[in-house]
């Protein structure tokens, strides 16, 4: 193996390498398609997959940072949201004790039907080992944000190997989903980033 190959071999991954500013845009893709903290939620049929992402680890939320900032110089005089500015309050607050999962819908309308709603919530558990964990909250996608996003307490630890979401999401195909990621896989510098 030449010298060149193992550099690149053991070369930090770009996230940790160089400022979000400095991502290119595929990169910035990247981070929320195929990442450690980014999955595909899968459907028991031939459902197309719907990429999930962790929002509060601190990559992911860089990346938002970096996403939202890109899409506000390119439309600058865009009205607020504030559905998407109370998320941000939200998130702030209780960053320490909540995890939260983004999902892109499209579909915000799908959140008006009640029972949809009240199925994501009854249907929707965090599994780690054999314990189940309801969801906490959800905040449903709105016009400057097209994520919908479900919170679970705080629970995962740097020893457990993996955490399994089985989740209701209203508005797609096949609303039934399971995602699972690997905890070590989101371990940065020693702390586990979710």
């Amino acid at each position: 193996m030449n010298f060149l190959a193992l550099v690149l071999l053991f070369a930090a991954p770009f996230w940790e390498a160089k400022a979000p500013a400095d991502w290119s845009e595929e990169e910035l893709a990247q981070m929320f398609t195929d990442s450690p903290w980014a999955q595909a939620l899968v459907a028991p049929a031939s459902a197309p997959a719907v990429p999930a992402y962790f929002a509060t680890a601190a990559p992911m939320a860089k990346a938002e940072l970096e996403r939202d900032r890109r899409h506000r110089a390119k439309r600058p005089d865009a009205p607020p949201d504030l559905l998407a500015e109370e998320y941000r309050a939200w998130f702030e607050e209780n960053r320490a004790t909540q995890i939260v999962l983004a999902i892109p819908t499209g579909n915000a309308r799908a959140f008006d039907d009640s029972q949809s709603t009240r199925e994501m919530e009854e249907q929707s558990v965090m599994r780690i080992g054999r314990r189940k964990i309801k969801m906490s909250g959800h905040f449903p996608p709105s016009p400057g944000d097209p994520y919908l996003r479900i919170a679970f307490p705080r629970e995962v630890k740097e020893n457990d190997k993996t955490v399994t979401f089985d989740l209701y999401i209203p508005g797609v195909a096949i609303p039934f989903r399971t995602v699972e990621f690997r905890v070590k896989d989101m371990i940065v510098n020693g702390k586990l980033e979710m």
